[in-house]
């Protein structure tokens, strides 16, 4: 099988030839083609049925003669695109000097209009208008300068003939005006306002970028609409979708229970995030027919999700999707973090803006009041033998997850009697047990190691048989009992996967998981490229205009372009 994901042009060249022969015999109507472009991006253009075969650049000699031309306007494409790549990798030590040289110019710069600011309002407070107003001139044109320099990465002539104005400018001022402990007295005033002003956007930076993060991106929202109307209004073609499904559905039933196969627990609101975590790893097993994959999700998005997973099926592998307010035995007299979810006392405390959590107030952990840690869909990870109790093992991925390599060998791993496989995530002293847990709390310094190192929950292999064994769910709710007042961890999932499976997480090797994607923009590219899976972690969220460009690519090359949904949604968005 080829490497696709590393043959990008041969990919291209495929595709292509398969465009064109889509459209002999087709009327002139306009045709839309997808693609992502460098970023990973989702792209689409029109073009009509002549423009595309009246095109060409090259002859393929396995085709008949009156089919030789492919589509010049799209190798044109690609080629600018891939002449732009080689264009940004062209001498970057070269760029970088000019990044410092342009950031040593722009800290001269900033020195002199501090000092200009200095001397400006000691003139005002003097009454010398004409030095004020000669000072706060050549502040205005040095802060273009800066503006433009930092665009550019260098400062043109008018740039320089600025600084050089500001320069004769703070001469005259200090030899009119120069006193030191005026102009110290200046400084700290200053100084006191621009912490203030640092302060003020650093908290409303942190509140849009996690505004952004959790706000649905539009053509996300109508995948999800496109694909609840279906389901629930019929036409023509969903109904053969549905009687396809219903004809596979006795070789499906038996086979999301067989014990000798590979089962996936997947648990997301997002369908094209659960797309493309099903489609990759499908893509990359050595026998897809053996693999199933179980997906739950709420109320609001099964539809959506079923309707995905019954036209678009990844075959020869099984996908079952189920609503998790069918889980009767899900309920707050059972489950303690539902019970706590439910309660007026937590909704206040993460809703209400008099509270001291709220941004108003003056606290800066905003990630806490992250909306997918209020949902029960987060949660049920801790639960995996009640979902799954004919199971002896599960692989749990996250919906931020891309495969890439076959997972098949998970299941051979010997967890050593322990329950969670997991990748380990401490380096030095981050990501150890007291950057997530209160030590200062009694039950907690008493019970935990403060340096025992974290893991990571996104790619875990759960041995069901021992969960079972060791009471893992009744560890769980113990503790989430304790932490009601949320003194011992604040509300997330990690803190009680690391309170509930401490001594019990065997570590994988590391090329099994690489973490970072959605936060990290200095994750080793040579890693992401050996790594088995890679996670989004973070923020930037490969399907949101937040994410980090250079990682995108490996999530949207497994989004299904030939989706008409995703096709006219993403059209609307362009």
């Amino acid at each position: 099988m080829f490497p696709l994901r590393r043959r990008p042009g041969f990919l291209a060249v495929v595709l292509l030839l398969l465009l064109f022969l889509s459209f002999q015999g087709m009327d002139d109507a306009d045709k839309t083609i997808a693609y992502t472009d460098q970023d990973g991006r989702i792209k689409l253009f029109k073009v009509t049925t002549t423009e595309f075969l009246s095109s060409s650049i090259w002859k393929n000699p396995l085709l008949p003669k009156d089919t030789q031309p492919l589509a010049q306007t799209v190798f044109r494409r690609k080629r600018k695109e891939d002449r732009t790549q080689e264009l940004l990798q062209v001498d970057r030590e070269a760029e970088l000097n000019m990044r410092n040289v342009a950031t040593d110019r722009s800290r001269n710069f900033s020195n002199k209009i501090i000092m200009a600011k200095v001397y400006a309002t000691i003139a005002h407070s003097q009454k010398q208008p004409d030095l004020y107003v000669l000072l706060m001139t050549c502040i205005k044109q040095s802060q273009e300068g800066i503006g433009d320099a930092h665009m550019d990465y260098k400062f043109d002539l008018s740039a320089l003939e600025r600084a050089k104005a500001i320069g004769h400018a703070l001469s005259s001022a200090r030899d009119v005006l120069y006193n030191s402990g005026e102009v110290s007295r200046r400084l700290r005033v200053m100084l006191q306002s621009t912490e203030l002003n640092i302060h003020s956007v650093k908290k409303q930076n942190s509140f849009l970028v996690q505004h952004a993060a959790k706000t649905v991106p539009m053509p996300l929202h109508c995948l999800h609409m496109q694909l609840t109307t279906d389901y629930h209004f019929r036409d023509g073609v969903v109904k053969e979708y549905f009687r396809d499904a219903a004809l596979k559905e006795e070789e499906d039933k038996a086979k999301r229970e067989d014990r000798s196969l590979y089962h996936y627990a997947i648990f997301s609101d997002n369908v094209l995030a659960a797309s493309v975590v099903v489609r990759s790893t499908v893509t990359h097993a050595k026998e897809p027919e053996k693999h199933v994959f179980h997906i739950v999700t709420d109320r609001l998005n099964f539809a959506a999700m079923t309707m995905w997973f019954i036209s678009n099926p990844p075959l020869p592998a099984t996908v079952h999707v189920e609503n998790i307010d069918n889980f009767k035995w899900l309920n707050s007299s059972y489950c303690s973090v539902l019970r706590q979810l439910e309660s007026a006392r937590l909704k206040e405390y993460y809703f209400k803006a008099h509270d001291p959590s709220s941004l108003s107030d003056g606290n800066e952990n905003l990630k806490y009041r992250n909306p997918k840690y209020l949902s029960m869909l987060n949660h049920l990870r801790f639960y995996m033998p009640e979902i799954h109790p004919k199971f002896d093992k599960i692989l749990f991925l996250d919906d931020d997850v891309v495969v890439q390599e076959d997972l098949t060998p998970l299941w051979d791993v010997d967890l050593k009697g322990m329950v969670n496989g997991a990748f380990e995530t401490c380096k030095e002293s981050f990501h150890r047990f007291n950057t997530y847990l209160n030590f200062s709390h009694p039950k907690i310094s008493e019970n935990f190691d403060p340096h025992a190192c974290g893991w990571a929950f996104g790619m875990n292999m759960f041995d069901l048989k021992e969960w079972k064994k060791q009471n893992i769910t009744g560890i769980c709710h113990y503790w989430q009992d304790l932490n009601e007042d949320r003194k011992l961890w604040k509300l997330d999932t990690l803190p009680p996967g690391l309170i509930t499976f401490y001594n019990l997480t065997y570590p994988l090797n590391r090329t099994w998981h690489v973490l970072g994607l959605g936060y990290d923009p200095a994750v080793d590219l040579v890693e992401i490229e050996n790594a088995a899976v890679v996670h989004y972690n973070g923020n930037y969220k490969p399907w949101l205009d937040l994410a980090i460009s250079k990682y995108k690519p490996y999530w949207s090359k497994y989004v299904d372009l030939d989706n008409s949904h995703i096709q006219r949604c993403y059209m609307s968005e362009q």
